[in-house]
């Protein structure tokens, strides 16, 4: 599985988000959308702003939290097939 982590070293769910693959052992690649040329424009391209954490897993973006509620975690658990959410 190929898992990139689009976040910025500012945003408390772009921490979170990364601890919990960290906790799981999960490998990502970490692409700082304020560090790396084109990578804010690709987040807007493919989420339709500038939010972020998002998650590229093979290939499909998607965004690991909800606005209000936070990190996903049970969802989250599923699409990487880890079996405790927390």
């Amino acid at each position: 599985m190929a898992l990139l982590v689009y976040s910025s070293s500012w945003c408390p769910d772009c921490r979170t988000a990364k601890r919990f693959l960290d906790k799981h052992n999960i490998s990502y690649t970490d692409i700082d959308i304020e560090a790396t040329p084109g990578a804010a424009d690709e987040v807007i391209r493919h989420a339709g702003k500038r939010a972020v954490p998002q998650f590229v897993i093979d290939g499909r973006w998607v965004q690991p939290y909800r606005p209000g509620e936070g990190f996903l975690y049970e969802e989250i658990s599923k699409l990487l097939g880890i079996m405790d959410e927390g």
